[in-house]
């Protein structure tokens, strides 16, 4: 059965109130009769600034990894970890369940995304077939799960908070690589949402 979609019958939907307008001839942007939000047929070069984002967030996603997240001194013996170091530490301390949560949310996620949403810019670029609301799916996946991808920043900040509370006898200082993964999160999730996901139908005229 073949599917129409609003755009290919004329219309277009305000993002806003999500009424539905007549498409102007020439596509330019106006504004909705109901609400005042302005009207774009999908999101102007959503695709460049998807991959913009994707390339700088991989470009940062090395060092949040490799460089160290924090560094830990206590009674004079300083420890500097990496996410890995703090994970196969975390592993050494009988704290294993922690050390999952931590690589899920600090490896794991972050990685899935980038991959997702990689594949997400290619399926629509160049115009694979398959299911589309499996790649539908994929994308509500990656915008939900992106709220938890602050984790490993938030038990950092815990972490430092506990230690001053300490008495000074500890002293818990965040690396550069905690800036670098702040960074892959935030420009993963303005990724996840300048990505437009009605281009993944554009593709398909029929389900």
């Amino acid at each position: 059965m073949l599917r129409q979609s609003a755009l290919a019958q004329g219309l277009v939907r305000c993002h806003v109130c999500g009424h539905l307008h007549p498409l102007a001839k020439n596509r330019h942007a106006r504004h909705c009769k109901v609400c005042g939000g302005l009207l774009h047929a999908r999101r102007p070069h959503s695709l460049q600034i998807t991959l913009a984002l994707l390339i700088s967030s991989y470009a940062l996603y090395i060092p949040a990894n490799i460089f160290p997240i924090m560094t830990v001194t206590q009674l004079g013996m300083t420890e500097i970890h990496t996410i890995i170091g703090g994970i196969f530490a975390l592993v050494e301390k009988d704290m294993a369940p922690i050390a999952v949560l931590v690589f899920v949310a600090s490896i794991l996620v972050p990685l899935l995304k980038l991959l997702g949403l990689s594949a997400l810019v290619l399926h629509v670029h160049l115009r694979w077939q398959g299911n589309t609301r499996w790649w539908m799916r994929i994308y509500r996946l990656i915008v939900f799960v992106g709220r938890w991808s602050m984790l490993d920043i938030f038990m950092i900040s815990i972490l430092v908070a506990v230690v001053d509370l300490s008495g000074g006898v500890s002293h818990v200082i965040a690396g550069p690589a905690a800036t670098a993964f702040a960074a892959v999160v935030v420009l993963t999730m303005i990724a996840a949402k300048s990505f437009d996901p009605r281009l993944i139908w554009d593709n398909h005229t029929a389900l």
